[in-house]
C-alpha cells in the first residue's frame, strides 16, 4: 500500500498550469528584488514578476554559473538573501567541467526534502519501510536530501557510510531493510560481491531499490540485471544539485519518469537553435524550480536529452512523463565513425549480455576517425567462447559501427561506489 497522491500532485493540467504561474510571479517577485545574479542578466529587459511570461526571460547556463562563482568566488552572486541564512553546501561532482558550489537555505533544504517525499510516495514506501543508504556522506546533494526526508518522514534510516561492499551487504540485511537507495552501478557491484559471498539477494527482505546518480534506472538491460540478481523493483530518479530532484517513477508506469511540475516547469528545446518542441521530440531539458528561493535556477538549459509528453498516469499523476527517463547527455554524445552515439545507448547493449560483469569504453579521438574501443570482465564463473566478437556484432547491428572488443582478466576494471566513470576520452592535443 502506497501513500495516498496528496494535493498538488494530482492536479489536472489546468490546475498545475494556475500553480506554476503563481509560483513563477512569487520566484520573480524576490529574485528580481534581491538577485545579484539576475539582477545582471535580466537588466536589460522592462520586467514585471506579475506579468513576465516564461518564455519571454533568457535561458541560464551551467557556464554562465561556473564564471559567476570565477568571478565571485566561491559562491557566486545567485544568492538572493543575507549569508547568514544559508547553511547548507554542496557541490557537483564536476563530471561536466569546474564543480559547482551551491548553498541553501533553510527553506529551500525544506523544499528538496518535498520533493524527495513525492519519490518516495510514487515508488510506494509506507512508514513501516526501512530504507538504506549504502554510500559515504559526502559533498553530494542528492543522498543526503533522500536521507534526511526518510528520517522526517519517520522511516527507520540506515546509514551504511565507511563500510566495504561486504560489511554494508551484512549491516542492511542483518537489520531486515526494504528499500536500497544508491546509483545503478552500485546496485550491480553489491550484486557482484554478493555473488561472489554466497548471499542470496532475492530471497532476503529488499523489495525495491531508488536509483539515481547516473543513467541506468531506465536503460531497460541495467533495470533487468539488477531486478533480476536483487529479486527487487527498480525505481528510477533523476536530479541535479544545481535544479533539485525533478524526476521520479512511480509504481503503476516503469519505463520513464514524471516531471515534479508542481515545483519545476519543464520545456524541451532543440539544443542546437534553442526553439521550442513539440511533445513527443526528443531534444534538450530546461528547467526552473520553483521552490528554492534562495539559490533558484530559471530557464536552466540541463544538457540532458527527454522525450516528453503529457499523459494521465494510472497512478493520478497527470504530469508530464519523461518517456525512457533521461535518454543520455549532450555534453557525453560520441562521434564514431560518421554516427552519433550517447553512452547510454552502448551500455544498453552490453548490458543485455549476462556475462559480462565490468566494462570500460575508451575512445581515441587523436586521428581523424575516433575509435572506440570496449573492455569488458567476465561474470565469475562465466567462460564464454567468441564473446568479443558476439558484442562486436551486436554493436555494428545496433550501432552501425564495430568497436575493438577485448576481455581482461577479473578484477582489472575499476568498482564504483557512487557514480561510475567508465568512458575514458583520448583528446588531441
Amino acid at each position: 500500500m502506497s501513500f495516498h497522491v496528496p494535493g498538488e500532485e494530482s492536479l489536472n493540467p489546468a490546475e498545475i498550469k494556475s500553480l506554476q504561474e503563481a509560483k513563477l510571479k512569487q520566484l520573480l517577485s524576490q529574485t528580481l528584488k534581491t538577485n545579484a545574479f539576475y539582477k545582471k542578466n535580466y537588466q536589460s529587459l522592462d520586467l514585471d514578476a506579475d506579468a513576465t511570461l516564461l518564455h519571454e526571460l533568457p535561458f541560464t547556463t551551467r557556464s554562465e554559473l561556473q564564471e559567476d562563482q570565477a568571478t565571485t568566488p566561491p559562491y557566486g552572486t545567485n544568492l538572493g538573501l543575507p549569508p547568514n541564512q544559508y547553511f547548507r553546501l554542496h557541490q557537483t561532482s564536476g563530471s561536466s567541467g569546474v564543480p559547482l558550489y551551491w548553498l541553501d537555505t533553510n527553506q529551500s533544504w525544506q523544499w528538496w526534502k518535498k520533493c524527495w517525499g513525492m519519490i518516495y510516495r510514487a515508488a510506494g514506501v509506507i512508514d513501516t519501510d526501512r530504507i538504506a543508504f549504502p554510500f559515504s556522506f559526502g559533498p553530494f546533494v542528492g543522498f543526503w536530501g533522500a536521507f534526511e526526508a526518510s528520517t522526517e518522514l519517520g522511516n527507520f534510516s540506515l546509514p551504511c557510510g565507511g563500510m566495504t561492499t561486504s560489511a554494508r551487504l551484512k549491516h542492511m540485511l542483518d537489520h531486515r531493510t526494504t528499500i536500497i537507495c544508491c546509483t545503478p552501478t552500485y546496485a550491480l557491484r553489491m550484486a557482484e560481491v554478493a555473488a561472489d559471498e554466497g548471499i542470496n539477494l532475492p530471497t532476503s527482505s529488499v523489495r525495491a531499490l531508488i536509483v539515481a546518480g547516473e543513467p541506468g534506472g531506465n536503460i531497460l538491460a541495467v533495470r533487468s540485471a539488477i531486478e533480476s540478481k536483487w529479486g527487487a523493483r527498480v525505481f528510477d530518479h533523476v536530479g541535479m544539485t544545481e535544479i533539485g530532484p525533478w524526476g521520479f517513477e512511480c509504481e503503476e508506469a516503469p519505463g520513464g519518469v514524471h516531471v515534479a511540475e508542481n515545483e519545476f516547469i519543464a520545456e524541451v528545446i532543440d539544443p542546437g537553435t534553442g526553439k521550442p518542441l513539440a511533445d513527443g521530440q526528443p531534444g534538450e531539458l530546461v528547467l526552473t524550480n520553483l521552490g528554492r528561493l534562495g539559490s533558484p535556477l530559471i530557464r536552466y538549459r540541463t544538457g540532458d536529452q527527454v522525450t516528453l509528453i503529457r499523459r494521465q498516469c494510472p497512478c493520478g499523476r497527470s504530469f508530464a512523463w519523461a518517456e525512457g527517463g533521461v535518454l543520455g547527455r549532450y555534453d557525453d554524445m560520441l562521434w564514431i565513425r560518421g554516427n552519433n552515439v550517447f553512452p547510454t545507448a552502448i551500455e544498453s547493449i552490453i548490458r543485455g549480455f549476462d556475462e559480462i560483469g565490468e566494462f570500460r569504453i575508451t575512445v581515441d579521438e587523436t586521428a581523424s576517425l575516433a575509435e572506440l574501443r570496449i573492455e569488458i570482465e567476465l561474470t565469475k564463473g562465466k567462460q564464454v567462447e567468441g564473446l568479443a566478437v558476439q558484442l562486436e556484432d551486436a554493436m555494428r547491428d545496433q550501432l552501425h559501427f564495430r568497436p575493438n572488443v577485448d576481455v581482461v582478466p577479473p578484477g582489472v576494471l575499476p568498482r564504483f561506489d557512487l557514480k561510475a566513470k567508465r568512458v575514458v576520452r583520448i583528446k588531441r592535443d
